[in-house]
């Protein structure tokens, strides 16, 4: 299953739901998208806009693969359960976000952590997920659980970001 999460921002976030969408038809897996206030409405995969907290978690256990947007908090989730989310930056250009924060934050912890696998172009998501497997099996060779050592080095991160 592939559990797909954009966030609680009150701006839509339809580049990535339709493509999911669109992607499942094509494609033998379960795909459950949480679509936030995205005004596209999924036609194949199962979706609600919004799920309790608890259901998210659920979500993230069962889930192969953890698509999210860039806020911080839909990203930590699947790290704290110790798998890889592809993160898809929102992009304010689309009308997804008031500015890129989003896209500088997932490239400032690609470049620091090099524990998500960053997806700026969402045509070429399709190719991610058929490479998954591999791209976290390279990402991970010979690495021990280092929880906390990523929970210290985002908050410094956070703490660089937001003070003036």
């Amino acid at each position: 299953m592939i559990f797909v999460t954009v966030g609680t921002h009150e701006q839509q976030f339809n580049r990535l739901v339709e493509y999911m969408d669109k992607w499942a038809i094509d494609h033998d897996e379960e795909v459950v998208i949480q679509t936030g206030f995205s005004t596209y409405e999924p036609k194949k995969v199962i979706w609600s806009k919004l799920y309790p907290y608890e259901t998210m978690l659920e979500m993230v256990d069962k889930a192969r693969i953890i698509i999210t947007h860039g806020g911080p908090s839909s990203f930590v989730m699947p790290l704290q359960k110790a798998k890889i989310p592809i993160v898809v930056p929102r992009r304010s250009e689309l009308g997804e976000h008031v500015n890129d924060h989003q896209i500088l934050f997932a490239r400032a912890v690609e470049k620091r952590q090099a524990n998500i696998i960053l997806v700026e172009d969402v045509e070429r998501l399709g190719k991610v997920i058929e490479n998954y497997d591999e791209i976290v099996r390279g990402m991970t060779e010979g690495l021990e659980s280092n929880n906390e050592k990523f929970c210290i080095e985002f908050e410094k991160m956070v703490k660089e970001l937001t003070d003036d």
